[in-house]
């Protein structure tokens, strides 16, 4: 079942906070699931990363140059479970 954010907050280098709304939560870095190229280049620069919000329509997280995360790869940092857990899940609904 898929988790929409509701908090995302950020901290140290390329870390993201984020919490769900099962209440799960956790800090994802971000550098290691993301290539800083393309619509996230921006995001090398840490002013701009600071501008991270949570979009609640799509339930996910967003910055001002148009890049957002899928919050299923999100989930499956925080609770370590493997993202094919959720991919599986979904095709079987």
């Amino acid at each position: 079942m898929r988790q929409d954010l509701v908090e995302a907050r950020v901290g140290e280098g390329y870390r993201l906070y984020v919490r769900f709304e099962d209440g799960r939560a956790g800090e994802v870095d971000l550098a290691e699931v993301i290539r800083f190229e393309g619509v996230f280049a921006p995001l090398k620069n840490h002013d701009h990363f600071a501008k991270v919000s949570v979009n609640r329509e799509p339930g996910t997280v967003e910055w001002p140059c148009g890049a957002d995360l899928d919050p299923d790869v999100l989930y499956a940092r925080v609770t370590e479970q493997p993202l094919t857990r959720f991919t599986n899940q979904a095709l079987s609904a």
